[in-house]
């Protein structure tokens, strides 16, 4: 079986990109690329052997060849990956898709393809049991014509007496002959069929051996690829440093360049302010003329103010005389008025007795 089918023999049915992977064989946990990028991944229907394969090539070299069997899962193990297992090859397949969809297109058309060839084993099956029983029937059946042939005598004296029964002997060896034509052409069929998987397990085998030996180049690779990724990722933690201190100096210039500019606005204004003082000091000397004369008024209101407070002083005293003498005034009007209340009391006791008085009259 080639690794890249014929399309005499084998047509695409289904085509996709992915990032292959397979399962480390040592570890069997750990997933190890077997390609560079995202690759071609294709599913074949070879009609002659009436069989699907998943096959994917990276350049010149095979990175899966994959026959589909009914006992085989695909399983989602992210929202983008994918695996299944292959007990020919040997190994667990993995594959990255770049979305989600394509992931769920893949694995629909794996569950199609599986049910294709779980009804191709059971025609073929039906096929052997066929072909089975005509052999069993062909094998019963060469006795019995043989003792016919003994009954009846000699092809002379079958021919001299004819009858029903020579012409069911010859009915049952021209189903003989196609028996036997049929189990012939089946034999040979398997033996080709034999062949070609011998064959491509051999070209298998090859294919599993060179890689193998890629894999330990790609781990090497892959290695060196590592350190010089920790290398770069070290040099971009540098320029990103100095980037994040060139930002700070930026921002530091920045903010001297604003200081300045306030400084410079601030220096504008206090030479307006200076100017202002300089025309104000040119009138400084009326100022002071008319500021012994408002010291001179001052005085004189001082002066003012003073008898003013003398007299707000007396007016006080006066104030402070006239709510004593209120305060004692209002004393005596209360005290005025409990006596009123208690001759206002009496005369009404008075008057009660004089009315109780006129009524005993």
């Amino acid at each position: 079986i080639s690794p890249v089918p014929p399309y005499s023999r084998e047509q695409p049915i289904f085509t996709t990109r992915a990032h292959v992977f397979q399962i480390d064989p040592s570890t069997k946990k750990n997933w190890v690329p077997a390609s560079k990028q995202a690759v071609t991944v294709s599913y074949f229907y070879d009609s002659t052997r009436n069989s699907y394969r998943i096959i994917s090539v990276d350049g010149a070299k095979v990175i899966i060849n994959s026959t589909i069997t009914p006992n085989m899962t695909f399983t989602k193990t992210s929202q983008k990956f994918g695996q299944w297992a292959d007990s020919r090859a040997n190994t667990v397949f993995g594959l990255g898709f770049p979305s989600e969809q394509q992931l769920t297109k893949f694995a629909e058309k794996f569950q199609e393809v599986k049910e294709a060839a779980k009804l191709a084993r059971d025609r073929s099956q039906e096929k052997i049991e066929t072909s089975s029983n005509h052999s069993q029937e062909s094998g019963r059946e060469t006795p019995s014509s043989t003792r016919a042939s003994s009954v009846n005598g000699t092809d002379d004296e079958k021919a001299s007496h004819g009858g029903p029964a020579e012409a069911h002997l010859k009915s049952e060896n021209d189903k003989l002959k196609i028996a036997l034509a049929q189990s012939s052409s089946n034999v040979k069929k398997w033996e080709t069929e034999l062949q070609s998987l011998r064959e491509s397990n051999a070209r298998l085998s090859t294919a599993l051996q060179e890689s193998a030996a890629s894999i330990e180049h790609w781990k090497k690779q892959f290695s060196a690829c590592k350190e010089e990724n920790d290398q770069l990722r070290g040099k971009i933690e540098e320029l990103e440093e100095q980037c994040n201190e060139i930002n700070k100096e930026k921002e530091r210039n920045a903010q001297l360049s604003r200081r300045l500019q306030e400084l410079e606005t601030e220096l504008q204004d206090k030479e307006l302010e200076l100017e202002e003082l300089r025309k104000q000091g040119e009138i400084i000397p009326e100022l002071m003329s008319e500021c012994e004369s408002v010291s001179e008024q001052l005085q004189a209101a001082e002066k003012k103010n003073k008898d003013l407070e003398e007299k707000v002083r007396t007016l006080r005293t006066e104030v402070e005389d006239s709510k004593h003498r209120q305060t004692n005034l209002k004393t005596e009007l209360k005290n005025f008025l409990d006596v009123l209340d208690g001759k206002i009391d009496e005369l009404h006791d008075f008057r009660q007795g004089l009315s109780k008085l006129g009524v005993d009259n």
